[in-house]
This record gives structure tokens, sequence and C-alpha cells, in this order.
């Protein structure tokens, strides 16, 4: 026999963690019928025939929320064989809320206390078996975070479907209970014995959607409703302020038998580590400062190395087996030093027809950063460079040093060679495949380090934090708190971002976040991100983190300037988040985040990214040239099918100091993902002579590259995101507008970043400045204008209706 068994609880509840350890690997993810909240399902391990549903975290099952009304629906229509509902031991008076009304629906239910190793910690004392007789119901004490007592909660929940109902030990006051006895007998006769009892409560509470399913004659609702205020009467208030109310009056009567705390009234670790973090003042600054180490961390002291060694080792030359070069290294260098020069003698002879009498210049070239040094060497350093070159005779081959690994292109490179491939054969796959997906991978150490540190970040609670923080500014700015969640899931991926603002109940503030939330920078930027740093700026981790402020002053500026407007003026909605305890996440649950995420990144690049490969490779390598359409050089590139195409559209981007067509194409083939820009760019830059990095510094300056990172940051995401933006707005106007914004804002923010920084630099143009110094006044003058008058009184935005 299958069993289904639903987890329930609060959010930050430990409910997704347990859900992890129950079912391990064997998960699958959808979407709920009709929704785009996700639904989560999986094997419960060792058991093929319990399936476990993790629903979304809730309150209660009051249908305010699509996430309730998701979890309510499932409950109801679906009714699981029992309910494992997640309760939090260290918020026991709030969790207990749900509690009291998933046991009313008539299913088999067992309560898992989590977090029992924080009240033991603190010093306190949950009474198990006491809780257990108060709530009629099985309760057993875990740990989810540590593993500990999940697979006896598991193992109690299949016991519980097998055996039967939940019974509820609690009962309201003799005016409720009177009024629901009445509703019952009325209406509910008909109905399975388990379920009258929800049922009941629910319409004494009004609840429209159970009135609209269960459609009561008039009659019989008009007598009930005699009950119904009669009670209200009695008790002088509203019938469903009086069910919450009853709730909490027995919750404090379970809480006072079996809950003792130690230090009541003092402040936990939590609060203390509060009263720091979410100060007033500290909490931005803080916010800033950890962010900061998180993308230095990520980009400079772990990730740039790893990544360095990917890009220069893998996907570079090779390396030796262990870094033992044999002496490689030394032997390399006095060669290439020798060589250069002979070959500056050699190049005075040829220019003056005689031998130098005295010094001579020769140059060297810095790989890194393409910069040339001149140095003078004498006669005797030229003899002695003869000799040196003389001893060690043909060029060093790191083979012949050690054990040796050619790279990824040397060893695809020769097995092309073996197969006698076709040139143009030989030019995809090197050139293509290889050179586009290796320039994305590359940048996969990077992205694994930033995908653990913000995994740490969420696990241990700061994150929650942050959007308390940020609530008090973006309430100033006319931005809900809610709006942060959205962002901040939108850190790894845009497009459960923009899923994620359905929890926004007002549609102006929703619709203003679905457009705003994409420029915080998503995982699939990093890579592009770390590319322009370590090009052009020698990997500074000031210019990373400026990316993701940078996202959020969008944000900000955005909300400002938007709000002032007839379609999304109004207040923003209220906020209420909950801040869990602070906790030491496992390192099974972080690694395993870092995983998906990572994960997830690089499949997108064996697929997607792969194919938009070829595509770039196929059309900047293939053109017309004197009449027949043929493979072309190198330095025929100009005439290729995507140049002829970025050349008609690059005059848009020229007053942003980068309108050349490789720069416009890679900024358009980020539409189907923001990854393959780099892929792009490894590609186009990356033929010829130089590497990728070294032609990119060659075609951009800073201010110019820094430009083409903030618009390619903020302009309209990847095909994908633009996809559930659509879903999310469900109107095809409201699409647009939200692109057309975002490209708008984005071209707006470039154009200033580049005519300002080239004001500074010296490089001023007179036209271009005039426009960037209005664009700043437009922004200035909606940042600062009043508001639309009416702005409280409109309930619905219908612009584009």
């Amino acid at each position: 026999m299958s069993i289904r068994i639903a987890l329930a609880g609060n959010p930050n509840c430990g409910k997704t963690t347990l859900f992890n350890a129950l079912t391990g690997s064997n998960q699958f993810v959808g979407n709920w019928p009709g929704v785009t909240v996700e639904k989560k399902e999986g094997k419960l391990k060792k058991h093929s025939d319990v399936t476990i549903t993790d629903l979304p975290g809730i309150y209660s099952l009051s249908p305010y929320t699509l996430e309730e009304v998701v979890a309510r629906n499932y409950l109801i229509n679906e009714r699981p064989d029992a309910i494992l509902n997640i309760v939090d031991g260290t918020n026991l008076e709030r969790n207990l809320y749900l509690t009291t009304q998933v046991t009313e629906l008539g299913i088999p239910v067992v309560v898992a206390v989590n977090m029992m190793d924080i009240v033991k910690k603190n010093g306190d004392q949950i009474n198990i078996s006491e809780l257990s007789r108060r709530l009629g119901c099985k309760v057993v004490d875990i740990s989810a975070l540590k593993g500990d007592g999940i697979t006896e909660a598991a193992e109690e929940a299949i016991k519980a479907a097998k055996n039967g109902k939940t019974i509820p030990q609690h009962t309201f006051s003799g005016p409720v209970e009177h009024a629901i006895a009445h509703i019952e007998e009325a209406i509910l006769h008909d109905m399975p014995e388990e379920q009258q009892r929800w049922y009941a409560i629910k319409i004494f509470e009004r609840d429209d959607k159970v009135l609209e399913k269960l459609n009561i004659p008039a009659d019989k609702m008009t007598h009930i409703e005699n009950d119904i205020k009669a009670a209200e009467k009695e008790l002088d208030d509203d019938s469903e302020s009086i069910i919450t109310n009853e709730r909490y009056i027995y919750i404090a009567e379970v809480i006072k038998s079996c809950y003792k705390k130690k230090n009541v009234g003092s402040k936990s670790t939590s609060d203390k580590i509060d009263k720091i973090v979410t100060n007033r003042f500290l909490g931005l600054p803080i916010f800033a400062l950890v962010m900061f180490l998180v993308y230095w961390i990520a980009m400079v002291a772990v990730g740039t190395p790893a990544t360095d060694w990917v890009n220069d080792n893998l996907f570079g030359d090779g390396f030796h087996l262990f870094g033992k070069d044999g002496g490689y290294e030394e032997i390399a260098e006095r060669y290439g030093e020798a060589s250069a020069i002979v070959d500056g003698y050699d190049a005075y002879v040829e220019e003056n027809g005689v031998a130098p009498e005295g010094d001579f210049i020769y140059t060297i070239e810095d790989e890194e950063t393409l910069e040339v040094s001149e140095i003078t060497a004498t006669k005797e350093e030229y003899a002695e460079a003869v000799k040196t070159l003389e001893e060690i005779g043909e060029e060093p081959d790191p083979a012949d040093y050690g054990t040796w690994v050619p790279s990824i292109p040397a060893l695809v490179e020769k097995g092309l060679d073996s197969a006698h491939a076709a040139g143009w054969l030989k030019g995809l796959i090197l050139d293509g495949i290889v050179a586009g997906v290796g320039a994305v991978l590359g940048f996969v150490p990077q992205m694994l380090v930033l995908f653990l540190l913000l995994a740490f970040l969420e696990a241990c609670g700061y994150m929650s934090r942050i959007a308390f923080i940020l609530d008090r500014i973006f309430r100033k700015f006319g931005l809900s708190g809610k709006s942060f969640i959205p962002m901040l899931v939108g850190v790894g991926c845009g497009v459960p971002g923009i899923m994620a603002s359905r929890t926004i109940e007002n549609e102006r503030d929703r619709r203003m976040t679905i457009m705003t939330t994409t420029f915080i920078p998503c995982g699939a930027k990093l890579p592009f991100i770390a590319m322009i740093a370590g090009a052009l700026f020698s990997g500074s981790a000031w210019v990373s983190t400026s990316a993701y402020f940078i996202g959020m002053a969008a944000i900000v500026i955005s909300g400002i300037m938007l709000k002032k407007t007839k379609m999304f003026a109004g207040d923003p909605a209220p906020f209420v988040m909950e801040l869990p305890a602070y906790h030491m996440p496992t390192l099974g649950n972080v690694l395993r985040s870092m995983w998906e995420r990572g994960w997830s990144f690089i499949k997108k690049a064996g697929t997607i990214i792969l194919l938009s490969t070829i595509v770039v490779w196929f059309t900047s390598r293939f053109g017309f040239v004197e009449g027949s359409f043929r493979m072309l050089e190198e330095e025929e590139l100009k005439f290729s099918i995507l140049a002829k195409i970025g050349n008609a559209i690059a005059w848009v981007f020229a007053p942003l100091g980068w309108g050349n067509w490789q720069a416009t194409v890679a900024s358009f083939t980020g539409l189907v993902a923001k990854e393959n820009i780099v892929g792009t760019m490894g590609i186009l830059y990356g033929g010829g002579d130089l590497t990728t990095w070294q032609a990119l510094a060659a075609a951009f300056t800073g201010v110019t590259g820094f430009s083409f990172l903030v618009f390619n940051l903020l302009c309209a995401p990847c095909f994908a995101a633009i996809g559930a933006i659509k879903r999310e707005m469900n109107n095809a106007k409201w699409t647009w507008f939200a692109i057309l914004y975002q490209c708008g804002f984005a071209y707006a923010v470039a154009l200033m970043i580049t005519q300002f920084g080239n004001a500074f630099t010296g490089k001023a143009d007179a036209i271009g400045l005039a426009f960037a110094v209005a664009v700043l006044g437009a922004i200035i003058y909606m940042l600062f204008i009043k508001g639309y008058k009416e702005a409280n009184k409109l309930e619905k935005v219908g612009a584009f209706r």
C-alpha cells in the first residue's frame, strides 16, 4: 500500500531541511496545479512506497496568501494519509497555532518538535509526553539540522497513517461550541464524521472559500447565521477573532503545562547578535561589509586562484601533475629572456645594417597586462644569451620536465588531428565549442565558492535579517520589505526570484518588484562579472561587490521614480517576516545547496550555451567575400554574418563607448543566457595571438568596460526570466513595459558611466556629456518631484488593461 505524508509547518521551522534529510536525492520538483508555487515531493529513504510532500511554509490554514490556499487545498481535497507537523521548539506558542488547525482536519497527525538541540542548549525543557496528551496525537522531538530523531518521526507518521485518525483535544468556549454543534447538525451531517468539525469551524468564521465550496442553501445559512451572531454578541467580537482568541487561550494552557523556560525575560544569543546586526545605524554598513567579504573571498582570495588555474591549465596550456615541473619554469624563463636579447640584437642589425658598437634595446611583453617593457642590454649580455640558447637547444617542452597533463583544448586538438578532421570542423570544435563553453566553465570555481558562502548566510539566519534591515530603507522609497525576498532568491536565479513576487498582495508593488528583481546579479551573471573584473581590473573585489550594490541602488532609484507615477502610486504593503534563531548550518546542507546551484549552471553550459556557441562560431567564421560564401580567415572576420548583423546595430551603443560589433553581439546573446556573454566573448575575442583577457584589455578601457558590465547587469534578463515575467504579469503590455524599462534604465546608467568617466579621465565628448547631464537631471527631477496626488485612493492599476 502506498502512503502519502504531508510536511506542514511555519516558515523557517526547519521543514525543508527535514524534507531533504528524509528524501535525499529521491526528490522531484514541479508546480502545484494552476499556480506557480513550487511543489516538492520525494520518496522516503528505504521506503519506496512512502511519498512525502513538502507543503509551502504557512502560519495558518486561513485563505489569505497563495501558499495558505495551496497547502489548504491539498490537505482538504487530496487528504494525505498522515500529516507530519514540524514545530519550532524555540517558538512553541506561535507554531502551535497551525497545529490546532491541522488536528481538526480528521487526518492522522504526528507533531515533530524541531530544534530541540537549541532548546536544551538554552536550558529550557519541553515535556513531550504531556504535550502529546494535550494535543491528542503523537509528539516526537527532533533536530532536523543534526539528523536527530528524524527517522523516528517518519516511522511514527507511517504508523499514524496505518492506524487511523487524530481526535482534537481542545474545545472552545460554550457559545462557540453551541454554534459549531448546530452547524454540524444542520449542514454537515452527511459529511464524514472526522471532517465535520473543521468545516463547522470554518463556516463559523465565515470562510469565503468554504462557503463557496459547500453552497449552503439560503434558509439554512440564515438559521446558522443567527447562532453565529448570538455567539458574537455574547463574546463581544467578530467570529474569526473569537476563534483566533480561543486558540491562543488553549495554546497558553498547553505551554504552561509543558514548557519550562530557564531564563525568563533574559535575552537569547540571537537577540544579542540582532542588537548589533539589525541596529538602525550599523545594520546597513555591516551588511555592506559582509557582502564585500563574500565577494572578496569568492572573487579574489579563493575563487580567483582556482579560476586562474582552470583557465590557465585545464583550458589553457596544460599543467605538471602535483606542481612538480622538474625545473621547467626556471629553464623556460632563461630561454625566454635569452631569446628576447638575441631577437633585440638581430632587430638592431636588421634595422641599421651593422652590429651595435655598444648597448642595444630589447623588449619583453607581459603576458597578462600586455605591457611592453624596453630593456637595455650590453654586448656581454648578448654573448651570454647566445651561450644560453646553445646550451638549452630547442625551446623547452614542458612534457620533458615531470609528468605533464595536456589541457582539454590540446587533447581535443590531438584527437582531431588523429582523425584528420576537416578545417571547418576543427575550428568549430576548438574555436567554437571548447573556447566558448570552456570560457564559461572556467568560472565554475568562483561560482561554487560564492554559492557556498551565500548558502551559509541563508542557512545561519543572517539573510532574514537583511530583509528586516532593508524594509526600513525600502519603505522610505515606496517599496515593501517583501520586495527584498524575491531579490534575495534572485541572487541564485532570476526565474524563482520573479516567481517569489507572488507573495506580495499589493498588485502595484508586485509588478514593480517583478520589473526590478533582475537588477540584482544572479548566478548566471557571475562569470561575466568575474571576466570583466579579471581582464580590466586585475580581479579587484570592489568591481564584483559594486555590481551587487549597483543592482540594489537601481532597485531603490527605480522604486522612487516609479512610485511617483500614476501606475505605481500608493502606500507599500505591510511586511511581516519570521526571524529564525541563529544557528550553525550543517556542512551537508550547505554543500547540497551549493552543488544544486552549481550543477544547474553546469547543465546550462552543456545545453543552451553549447548550442549558442555553435551558432556564434558559425556566424562569426562564415560570410560572403568577393561574391562567394566561405569560411573566413582571422583577418577577414569583419565580413562575417555576425559582423554584418552587429555592425547594423552597433551604432546604438556608440555613445556608451563600446559600439563595436563584437560587444554588441555579446550583449544580444546574453538574452539567451547571461553566461553566453562570456562564451561569445571567448569566441570573438579569443582568436589570434592574444588570449581572451588580453584581447578584452586591448578592446576596452576601464571606463567603457565598467559601462559594458553595468549595462548587461541591468538590461533585460535571459529568455527564461523574461518568460517568468510574462507568466507573473499575465499581460503582454506589462511584460513589454518591464523589458523596455529595464533596457532603458540600463542604457541611461551606462551612458552616464561612460561620459562622466571619460570626462574625468580627460577624454570628454561634448555632445555625449550633454546627453549624460540631461539624463542625470531627469533622474534627479523624478526623485524629488511630488508623487501622484490621488495615490492613496488607487485600488487597482489599470493603465494597460
